[in-house]
């Protein structure tokens, strides 16, 4: 039985040239789904897979001689590529050196991203692991300053017609059954966002996606991997960093458009397909500002066991 997800709900088909395939076992190595066993020195379908092929690629990929073919769950052998070679990869000192100079951006110049470097962005975002093939990430790309606004002001006056979701007597309501953190979370961190949104942007001045000329949501569907979302958009701020962009996560966005009608009539305005579990927007610029000096981050905890 195949695992479905919002984009098939049929297993992958294996396909393997006898004439090609050396019996080298590499195809049976690396498919963790047992799809694929070895008979008689050569690579064959097995019988009693798992859940069925669901269309990794591995097996395909790591074919010396191009056996094997995968299609169906959107993909065929028209999605290879050669590996650039190693030498063109980022050592660890340059991505830790792209990480480290890296702090949340909110101050734009008025220059807006180009396409150009939106779709390298989002080429970037692509290569992210998932938890299931195929990926059930969607992304809407807010590719305007304009556009952005549009959005905020939007979402503001969602937030108006749903002050009560941080009333007193609400929170009070609710505190017994969602526990001490999620009312300390909301009383000090929603309600104030609720309050300050709102002001601001009545104000003129956007707190929400601070005019950036470029945003981007990463959101999953009802079969999506909760993290799925989460990877792709920071695969994709990484991205943006490397073309010289400021960048930054917001997180508030998009706990609060999942529920309720108005919630439902917001996002079918601006193409969102699907409630889901996580999503994140990150937006991108041109920074306004420019840090001289890093901070110092920790874990909360480290457990080794060695």
């Amino acid at each position: 039985m195949a695992i479905p997800t919002s984009r098939t709900s049929e297993c992958g088909v294996i396909s393997i040239d006898e004439e090609k395939c050396t019996g080298c076992g590499l195809c049976v190595s690396v498919c963790k789904d047992f799809s694929i066993v070895l008979e008689n020195g050569k690579a064959r379908a097995g019988k009693n897979p798992v859940f069925g092929c669901i269309a990794c690629g591995h097996c395909m990929a790591i074919c010396p001689e191009g056996a094997i073919s995968i299609n169906g769950r959107t993909l065929s052998p028209d999605d290879l590529f050669d590996l650039p070679p190693k030498e063109s990869a980022a050592g660890y000192e340059q991505l830790l050196s792209l990480l480290q100079r890296r702090r949340s951006i909110r101050e734009f110049t008025d220059k807006e991203v180009e396409a150009e470097k939106v779709e390298l962005i989002l080429d970037a975002a692509r290569t992210a692991p998932m938890g299931l093939p195929p990926s059930d990430v969607n992304v809407v790309v807010f590719g305007s300053k304009a556009r952005n606004r549009a959005f905020a002001e939007d979402f503001c006056r969602y937030l108006e017609g749903m002050r009560w979701f941080v009333s007193g007597w609400f929170l009070t309501l609710m505190r017994p059954f969602w526990g001490k953190a999620n009312d300390e979370l909301f009383r000090g961190f929603v309600k104030p966002c609720f309050d300050v949104y709102i002001a601001r942007m009545k104000e003129g001045e956007n707190v929400v996606t601070y005019d950036a000329p470029l945003a981007i949501y990463f959101y999953g569907s009802p079969y999506c991997d909760p993290a799925d979302p989460i990877v792709a958009a920071t695969y994709a701020m990484i991205a943006g960093e490397s073309l010289g962009l400021g960048t930054c996560m917001l997180g508030a966005i998009h706990p609060l458009i999942q529920s309720s009608k108005k919630a439902e009539k917001l996002r079918q305005k601006y193409g969102i397909k699907y409630r889901s579990r996580e999503g994140l927007f990150v937006i991108f610029g041109y920074p306004a500002v420019k840090y001289y000096k890093g901070i110092e981050r920790t874990f909360a905890s480290v457990k080794t066991h060695s």
